[in-house]
Order: structure tokens, then C-alpha cells, then sequence
């Protein structure tokens, strides 16, 4: 009588939250496994303005934008903070101040520091093509470490990147995978909105990232009042003109609080003297009709070099897409 033959191996995967567990069945009552943890880590670059608050949260790797002040160059973050920035220009001389994205040598160094860690998969989420070239850095570094780099172009500028790292953290926490992470950064993109007025209009001139049809031809004065700048992506314009803090932080309220619904927002600090609008935009979105998950961050250098100082307001977006 002929014995039957032994069970033939059988594999079986199964995916929970953001781990795989891979096991070989061989014969009955013996078990091998072998377990791939899926670690996504998150990178961003300077000019996102995030917030230490969320850098630490969800463990964010920052490259330096590099700034150039009357030929001296610093790495925003790193060598040159926001305080020392602001100080520079205590003077009231306008130096000249140049911003150029990290090298890809920068970024693929962050990206094989996150695979030491134990990442299998990075997200890069960067300022916007448009703004700047740190895409083109990220994705030459992307071909120079191991594990699949997913370069995310988040079409903005300033904490409008933060938004989408902020919103690709999120997903990372409850277990999405990088392509998932991705897919929820283009969801929530087009809802990302920004308020905020200029005070130091030689600054935004000189900086070339403004429409000249938006900047006055002359300095903000007392009876021509400040005008409020808003919309989404790439497109502003004026909506409103304020002539006191109180009348322009009710009119940078209410461009944040115009989806009507659940939002994430972020409200700039700049120089010091900004102070009194952070506080009175957060006093009036902590006491919002509506949900409003709230974080202040500080307007650093790679984006105080084109706005200057006397800039106030922030970003948000829309959260229940």
C-alpha cells in the first residue's frame, strides 16, 4: 500500500494595516514565516514652512533650501533660522537675497539616511515645478538609492507644501500604502487655499513671484488701506481691502473659513511685529463655526526672501474630501 504523497508547500499573504506577513506552509504543524514591515518615510523640502509640531509627528526629513544673502549662501534650517533672518533686516536696508533648490546630492543623502532607518518605500513631497527646482533635484535623487522614491510636485508654494505633508502623514499613520499616500495628496490638493497680505511690496516686487497687476505701485499707506490676497494653486487675486488688524484678520478669516466645512489650517508667523495678526487669525479660527484643526508656523527665509516683512495669514484645506 502506497503512503500519500506530502502536502505540496502552500504560500499565503496577508495584508494587515501597513505589514505584510508572508508564511510557507511545508508540512502540517510546522511553520516558517518571514515577516517585510512596509516603513514609508516622509521627506519635504525647507520651503514648506512646516511646523516643527508636525516634522516631529510624523517624522518628517527636511532638505535645506539654500539662501543667498549679498553672496553669502546658508541652508535654511540649518545655519540660517528665521530669527537670525528677521534680524538681518532690523536695519532697514533690503539686502540682495537669492533662493535655489537643494542638489540632488543633498536629497539622495536624506533618502539613503531613511533607508539605514529601515524605510522600504519614500514619499517626497515638494514645492511646486512652477516655484522652484527642487522636483528635478528629487527625482535625479530618486535614481541614486535602492527603494522606490514616489516624488510628489504639490503644486504650491510655503505651508500650502505643508498641507500635503500634513495630509500624507495622516494616510501613513492609519496604514495606507506609498501609492495610497500619493492618491490622497491629489485629493486634497485642489482644496488648498491661501490668505494673506504684503506689507514690504519691494520685497514681492524684486522676488518676481507676484503678479505686478496684484502689487501697488506704492507702498501700503493709512488711507488706501492693505489688500488681502487669496485663491487656490497658482491663481490670486485682491478680495478685500482692510485698513486695521482687526478689519484684515476678520477678512483673512473669512477666506479660510469659505469651504464651509472640516479644514486643516496653518497661520504664518513672520517678523515679530506680525505678532498681533497671527494671533488675532488663530483667536478667530479657534472660535470658528466650524472644525478647524490649527497649527502656527514660522515664514523662514526661503519664502520671507520674496514676501518680506509685515506678511501675515496662512493656508488650509479641506479635510472630509
Amino acid at each position: 500500500m502506497l503512503c500519500d504523497s506530502p502536502p505540496k508547500p502552500k504560500r499565503l499573504t496577508l495584508s494587515i494595516a501597513n505589514y505584510r506577513v508572508i508564511r510557507i506552509l511545508t508540512r502540517p504543524n510546522r511553520l516558517q514565516a518571514t515577516e517585510r514591515r512596509i516603513v514609508i518615510a516622509l521627506v519635504t523640502d525647507s520651503a514648506s514652512q512646516l511646523s516643527p509640531e508636525l516634522a516631529a509627528e510624523f517624522g518628517v526629513r527636511i532638505a535645506p533650501i539654500i539662501v543667498n544673502i549679498d553672496g553669502v549662501e546658508y541652508r535654511e534650517g540649518v545655519d540660517l533660522t528665521a530669527d537670525d533672518f528677521w534680524s538681518r533686516l532690523g536695519d532697514g536696508d533690503i539686502p540682495e537675497i537669492t533662493t535655489s533648490q537643494p542638489s540632488p546630492g543633498t536629497l539622495s543623502e536624506i533618502y539613503r539616511s531613511a533607508v539605514e532607518g529601515g524605510a522600504t518605500d519614500i514619499v517626497s513631497v515638494h514645492i511646486g515645478a512652477e516655484h522652484s527646482g527642487t522636483i528635478n533635484s528629487a527625482l535625479v535623487a530618486a535614481e541614486m538609492v535602492d527603494v522606490e522614491v514616489h516624488v510628489v510636485d504639490s503644486g504650491t508654494a510655503s505651508f500650502g507644501v505643508s498641507c500635503c505633508v500634513w495630509e500624507a502623514g495622516s494616510a501613513i499613520a492609519v496604514g495606507a500604502s506609498a501609492s495610497e499616500v500619493v492618491g490622497r495628496v491629489e485629493e486634497i490638493r485642489p482644496s488648498i487655499g491661501t490668505a494673506f497680505i504684503l506689507s514690504a511690496l519691494e520685497f514681492a516686487r524684486r522676488g518676481g513671484r507676484f503678479d505686478p497687476s496684484l502689487l501697488p505701485d506704492s507702498e501700503p499707506g493709512e488711507c488706501e488701506g492693505v489688500a488681502v490676497l487669496s485663491g487656490y494653486g497658482g491663481h490670486l487675486e485682491v478680495v478685500a481691502v482692510g485698513h486695521s488688524v482687526d478689519e484684515l484678520c476678520d477678512q483673512i478669516v473669512e477666506c479660510f473659513l469659505s469651504p464651509g466645512r472640516t479644514i486643516r489650517a496653518g497661520v504664518c508667523l513672520a517678523d515679530p511685529a506680525t505678532l498681533m495678526f497671527t494671533e488675532g487669525i488663530e483667536e478667530r479660527l479657534q472660535t470658528a463655526p466650524v472644525e478647524v484643526d490649527l497649527v502656527r508656523y514660522r515664514l523662514g527665509p526661503s519664502i520671507a526672501a520674496h514676501t518680506g516683512p509685515g506678511t501675515a495669514g496662512g493656508f488650509w484645506y479641506c479635510t472630509d474630501i
